[in-house]
């Protein structure tokens, strides 16, 4: 989260600020992709792309805090998603192995981002193991960081729906890594 500084970096953002807009994105764009590789697996960069996309169409129109603008960011992701889901049903395709992209070298620790992307992965391998709908519904809660009321909104749910699934999809989390965790 950005914090008191969101205000200020929003509406630099809007202005035309790359700087600023490149703080937003650092600070979304990791929870973002985690929750569309979950929703549409193979194709969470390219909706993440389009996402964005749609963020800097509207970013002026915005108005609200940083826990609106998360709310809003994954509206328009969900959306995406659920649009994506609908084309791939009619029309499949089949996303590129990264092995046949071209390498890119980034700066950071080669070991750090390694030991995160297996952690992540693992992280996102149990959460699809989980029931669509209470996958969904804790990727918006922990990865995203959204509270029951934006969650309930971005899904079409009722708040209780939304605590139950969380509450389910948790729990059936932790029976998974804890099989000797007592159930209740």
């Amino acid at each position: 989260m950005i914090g008191p500084e969101f205000a200020a970096t929003l509406a630099a953002a809007a202005a035309g600020d790359e700087a600023a807009f490149a703080v937003l994105w650092r600070d979304l764009q990791p929870p973002l992709r985690r929750y569309l590789g979950l929703l549409a697996p193979g194709w969470a960069d390219d909706l993440a792309s389009e996402t964005w996309h749609d963020v800097v169409r509207g970013l002026r129109r915005f108005s609200g805090d940083e826990a609106g603008f998360r709310a809003w960011l994954f509206s328009i992701a969900r959306h995406r998603a659920v649009d994506w889901l609908r084309r791939e049903s009619s029309r499949p395709a089949t996303p590129v192995p990264v092995e046949d992209l071209v390498d890119r070298h980034g700066a950071e620790d080669t070991e750090a981002a390694a030991l995160e992307a297996v952690s992540t992965a693992e992280a996102l391998a149990l959460l699809a193991r989980l029931p669509p709908d209470q996958g969904e519904v804790v990727a918006l809660r922990v990865i995203a960081g959204l509270d029951v009321a934006r969650v309930a909104e971005i899904t079409g749910r009722r708040p209780g729906t939304v605590r139950v699934l969380a509450h389910r999809g948790l729990r059936r989390l932790a029976a998974e890594l804890v099989p000797s965790a007592v159930r209740r």
